[in-house]
């Protein structure tokens, strides 16, 4: 639904111009909402546009793949892909496109600036197989990084795309159990691959599981290093969390840094309510060091406030940073639930932290 004008309640800064975009699962045509799983649902972009201190307009739409064009009785152009899905997970800007993305098998799907579906995306006709959700952006090479994982394969994929915009190499990672990948990280001199225990679970495919990914005690949790510039990858293990999402990563002397939000072992992707994502406890924002003489993993916490979606100044991927952000949602807490149902009334709210890593302090913002 477009919205436009919008009213402005405060001043915004004349600098800010261009379009902040979200993408997230919205379930067409969904009657019990007591049917939803938090991974699934049609993706839909929302968006708002901002030039010269005016919001210009609000808008949303869904991400027409095949099957969300039949459910709107519309018709879908050409054929679809295989894996065909309205990538619900992430959106981001390459090279003066929008692309919907989701992990586990589906293309991405190319959006117009008015945020309109038009067409899948495979790279220039480059990318042969699944891509992921989260990327990673290094602006000083001009290069996109990802890590695909499929349920079928044996192995994930280290895909790097260059600056013409092709897929120019396609790393082939051997991994035991088929993990779900959810995330990365990227440094100057390395791939940061993250096997987490959370495995492909083919009986419960077979009985018609939503989401068929199982907490596997069984599968070690690691850490991998793969060089950017070869093939070998160099393996740690640890103790097992889920790893979350990416805040950075850097090498710093013989040692590589990676700072990222986590939920505390065992995570149940499958699960809803109280048995879901948060049953043993939130998110928090963590730092892993990985010594490479040594061949050690220290894990500290850098802040145990309830926290996800962490950013950095996007042109410092992969190099050492300042100033980082997260943020916490009430209505994201009350979906995923915790431990007992009832979150502590000082935890249990809206704002947004500003991290400054140098004088390891931080500053909150309420909404």
């Amino acid at each position: 639904m477009p919205a436009s004008p919008l009213k402005v309640t405060g001043r915004i800064p004349r600098d800010l111009d261009g379009r902040y975009l979200r993408n997230g699962p919205n379930a067409l045509g969904l009657e019990d909402v007591r049917a939803h799983h938090w991974m699934l649902g049609d993706g839909m972009v929302h968006g708002v546009r901002l030039s010269g201190g005016r919001a210009e307009w609000y808008r949303n739409r869904w991400v027409r793949s095949s099957q969300v064009t039949a459910k709107l009785g519309e018709t879908y152009p050409g054929q679809a892909p295989p894996d065909d899905f309205a990538c619900n997970t992430h959106v981001i800007p390459y090279k003066g496109r929008i692309l919907a993305m989701q992990e586990g098998g589906p293309l991405p799907y190319e959006l117009d600036g008015e945020l309109n579906t038009v067409r899948p995306y495979d790279f220039r006709s480059t990318l042969n197989g699944a891509f992921t959700a989260h990327t990673e952006y290094d602006a000083a090479a001009d290069e996109l990084h990802a890590i695909a994982y499929y349920p079928t394969w044996d192995h994930v994929r280290h895909i790097m795309i260059d600056r013409t915009g092709r897929v120019v190499r396609t790393t082939r990672i051997p991994v035991a159990d088929a993990p779900m990948m959810h995330d990365f990280a990227l440094t100057e001199e390395y791939v940061v691959i993250v096997d987490v225990p959370i495995t492909f679970d083919s009986a419960a495919a077979e009985a018609g599981a939503l989401v068929p990914y199982v907490w596997n005690d069984r599968h070690p949790m690691r850490i991998g290093l793969l060089s950017r510039t070869g093939r070998t990858t160099r393996w740690f293990e640890i103790d097992p969390v889920y790893y979350s999402h990416t805040l950075n990563a850097y090498d710093r002397g013989d040692t590589v840094v990676v700072e990222y939000t986590g939920f505390p072992a065992p995570f149940y992707a499958a699960g809803r309510g109280m048995g879901g994502p948060s049953a043993t406890g939130a998110p928090t924002l963590d730092r892993w060091t990985i010594d490479l003489r040594d061949g050690r993993v220290r894990s500290s916490r850098l802040d145990d406030r309830p926290q996800e979606f962490p950013r950095i100044n996007e042109s410092l991927v992969s190099r050492r940073h300042r100033y980082a952000y997260t943020a916490s949602a009430a209505e994201m807490w009350r979906a995923y639930e915790t431990v007992d149902g009832v979150p502590p009334d000082e935890k249990f709210t809206n704002y947004l932290v500003k991290h400054d890593m140098l004088r390891s302090s931080r500053q909150l913002h309420r909404g």
